[in-house]
């Protein structure tokens, strides 16, 4: 896409997460963004766990973002679109019209409440910071549901930095079912080097079937599309918004999705699974299409493959899954430390791109991994 603005259209963008965030700096030079988000700083999801052992800080100021782009943030909450004005109300009470909307509320962990939720013992990656605060009050049984690599990535953590609690992953099914039988002995054998006991092939119906001090539950995710919903987009049975190859709204055109909220899919990746790797260039996507349907052009079709699943097993471990186009393992996998340093590579490659992006949206997307 040209960096030059071609139009005077007013876009909004709904949630400031990684699709968001991508989708308001590719759109800057091209239209007048306004993003619509309650924080003023930016959360590496992905880090989440390091949060939760006690690194500082995970965010990032938005200004510092949006600034150079010459993006209009509002902090507020969407309360709702009315897709047939064209216009978004805000918790704050003001109304916003828009040419194009862009939803990237992105996700959250399922099954124990809303964004940050945390309870009197249970905690989610969302919570990470109040479940480091628990943490510190002393030593005692801590339990992660989810066998999934988001669970093992804070069971592997926590095991680590906080030896002195005793730490248990329990799954319904067996651990990483994403990923080779190499790559899963690896892992087991990390988590069985920190002490970790693995409970395989056991089913819970909530935090109220686990006897441990703390809970941390990372069992599924969900998308955030209350508010699709409410204001009559068409979703699909797991709740994401149903999209075309252009990730438009099937059901409602002047609405396009990016991220974790999006039902997308690909003929080499099948449906989409929710994750920062994917939430990148489905923002980048939203952008390009939203700027060829406002010059009158035909968005072209999401193009998208696999190409590797990445987990940090604690800070001097982790692995590396080559995949298939469609998420598929291959034999071969990357472990150790040299898989932890690609790992953290990748992870702050995501904030590098953003930084990039926002300055020069091409350059972005020559960068590893858009």
């Amino acid at each position: 896409m040209s960096n030059q603005s071609t139009t005077k259209e007013h876009v909004l963008v709904v949630g400031a997460g990684y699709a968001g965030l991508r989708a308001a700096l590719n759109l800057a030079p091209h239209v007048r963004v306004t993003l619509i988000d309650p924080a003023d700083r930016f959360t590496e999801r992905v880090r989440l766990h390091e949060k939760a052992t006690g690194r500082p800080d995970v965010t990032h100021s938005l200004r510092t973002f949006l600034r150079p782009a010459g993006i209009t943030h509002i902090p507020a909450l969407i309360s709702r679109i009315d897709t047939a004005s064209a216009e978004v109300h805000t918790d704050t009470g003001r109304v916003l019209g828009y040419d194009r909307l862009v939803y990237a509320l992105g996700s959250r962990t399922a099954g124990v409440g809303g964004p940050g939720a945390s309870h009197e013992r249970v905690y989610t990656a969302e919570s990470a910071a109040e479940l480091h605060k628990r943490l510190l009050d002393g030593p005692g049984s801590l339990a992660v549901v989810g066998g999934g690599l988001t669970g093992i990535e804070l069971a592997t953590e926590l095991a680590e930095f906080q030896p002195r609690w005793q730490v248990q992953l329990i799954t319904g099914g067996e651990i990483a079912p994403s990923v080779s039988d190499k790559a899963r002995a690896h892992i087991r054998s990390v988590l069985v080097d920190r002490g970790v006991r693995i409970e395989e092939h056991r089913r819970v119906d909530g935090p109220q079937d686990i006897d441990a001090d703390v809970v941390v539950w990372s069992a599924s995710m969900i998308p955030n599309t209350e508010l699709a919903i409410a204001s009559g987009l068409d979703v699909d049975a797991r709740g994401q918004i149903r999209v075309n190859s252009a990730l438009r709204s099937v059901s409602h055109p002047g609405i396009y999705v990016a991220g974790d909220a999006a039902a997308a899919q690909t003929p080499s990746s099948g449906p989409i699974r929710m994750a920062c790797a994917t939430a990148l260039p489905l923002g980048a996507h939203a952008a390009a299409s939203v700027v060829r349907d406002l010059r009158g052009e035909d968005p072209k079709p999401l193009q998208f493959s696999y190409k590797a699943q990445c987990i940090s097993l604690g800070r001097h471990d982790g692995m590396i899954q080559l995949v298939r186009e469609d998420d598929s393992p291959r034999d071969l996998c990357l472990t150790g430390k040299p898989a932890a340093m690609v790992k953290e590579q990748v992870v702050r490659n995501t904030v590098r791109t953003l930084r990039v992006a926002s300055r020069s949206p091409r350059a972005a997307g020559l960068l590893p991994g858009n």
